[in-house]
């Protein structure tokens, strides 16, 4: 036989296995999938769902595996989500697919699944093997939805959009609608080659989450760090994206706060083996009455929860933001304070200092012009690159150092989450 028939083949069973799923809805089922996650983004809230339209979705994957999965969230929805088609490719250009990629993903079977409101479903593995670094294309239809809808509202990414489902389709021609933003799809994951592999998941605010990196070119700080520990090729592969604009840790407002959203968003992600904690420049620059004591009550207890999980944290420092509107020498007083603390505290298994890394040496209360994305808060691409040049790659694996007998902060001997912190009435407005 040929290669091209083999391969015809291949495809002939998959083809095969999807006509005889079932057609009635699955019911969402609860659990995290062995692997580890590929793709992640925060969820919130994102308006009401339209019926009957149909999302092309487009996702950059960071591990390489087999068994693709990705996880549909109804977590802000007010009633179920039903989604009767939903399919994964691998994207040629814009919104057109590559030949013969497009496959139905199911659910405990089924084609059709319905979501409840405030939970989330894992799909069916989907057989074959993706490649890191590949432009996933997760495209899903709903005939009636309603209410809340949940997604992730800056994807500095285009998607697409269409009436109808057209899910199937492997061509652009009805998908002349755009998105900024993904909806109702938060987490991918793969079974890695290598059964040790593990994920980092990045918590953080729109820095994180890519604000003034270039739309389309996928330049987040975490973006880069994914190409690194590609390269570097060791345990931790896959890399979370947990970041939310105008996200704080203690408040909610933009998005859930870090210490409301810290299960679902991130100790819930497959294979999880570090949890990198960059936020806090909202909690200080928004003038709430947050003090250090405060911000550092919050830092603590997310550290305390992530240990108790089984996972590494690494802590980072606020960067600098002088020239922001809403600087002050108070509220820089505040984030020389939590930085000592990161630095200096042991609370957590490593700390990469982002301040030293983005300050300018003439004024370390302003980032440095070249890696300013121009309003004086979020990183350009040449900042987000050089923050995740400035992450020590073996630091983010406490759990080999473990296994060497290297000295841990607080992983060895994991707590039960402590009191809450105490959070201001009113959240600030977004903005980091």
């Amino acid at each position: 036989m040929t290669r091209r028939g083999a391969r015809i083949c291949r495809m002939a069973v998959v083809l095969l296995t999807v006509l005889g799923c079932q057609t009635a809805p699955a019911r969402a089922t609860p659990g995290v999938p062995q692997g580890v996650v590929t793709w992640a983004a925060s969820a919130d809230r994102l308006g009401d769902g339209v019926a009957d339209r149909s999302y092309r979705l487009v996702v950059h994957t960071s591990a390489a595996g087999s068994g693709l999965r990705v996880r549909l969230s109804n977590a802000f929805g007010d009633r179920p989500l039903t989604l009767d088609s939903v399919y994964a490719g691998v994207r040629d250009q814009g919104a057109a697919l590559r030949r013969g990629s497009n496959r139905r993903l199911t659910f405990d079977g089924a084609r059709t699944v319905t979501v409840p409101a405030g939970a989330t479903v894992w799909s069916d593995p989907l057989p074959g093997a993706l490649p890191a670094a590949t432009d996933l294309v997760i495209s899903l239809h709903s005939p009636d939805a309603a209410g809340p809808a949940t997604g992730h509202g800056m994807a500095m990414q285009t998607s697409y959009i269409t009436q109808g489902d057209h899910t199937a389709e492997e061509g652009a021609v009805h998908w002349s609608g755009t998105t900024g933003s993904w909806f109702y799809l938060d987490a991918a994951s793969v079974r890695p080659p290598e059964a040790a592999t593990g994920a980092v998941v990045a918590l953080g605010d729109s820095i994180t989450d890519g604000w003034h990196s270039t739309t389309d070119l996928d330049r987040r700080w975490p973006d880069y760090l994914a190409r690194r520990l590609h390269r570097a090729g060791g345990p931790l592969q896959g890399v979370a994206n947990e970041g939310i604009s105008g996200n704080m840790v203690l408040a909610d407002g933009a998005g859930q706060s870090a210490l409301h959203r810290l299960d679902r968003d991130v100790l819930s992600q497959p294979g999880v083996r570090t949890v990198f904690l960059f936020e806090g420049v909202n909690d200080i620059k928004s003038h709430t009455g947050v003090t250090a004591q405060d911000l550092i009550a919050g830092y603590r207890q997310i550290a305390r929860r992530a240990h108790a999980a089984g996972t590494c944290v690494v802590g980072a420092t606020v960067g600098p933001f002088k020239g922001w509107p809403e600087w002050d020498p108070a509220a820089e007083a505040v984030r020389q304070e939590v930085n000592a603390f990161v630095r200096d505290s042991g609370e957590f298994d490593a700390v990469t200092d982002f301040d030293r890394v983005l300050r300018s040496p003439y004024d370390p209360e302003r980032m440095l012009p070249f890696l300013d994305g121009g309003d004086h808060v979020h990183p350009g691409d040449k900042g987000m690159q050089a923050m995740a040049d400035a992450v020590d790659l073996d630091s983010l694996d406490c759990a080999g150092r473990q296994e060497t007998g290297g000295e841990l902060s607080a992983a060895s001997e994991p707590s039960r989450p402590g009191p809450a912190p105490r959070v201001p009435a009113r959240a600030g407005p977004p903005g980091g």
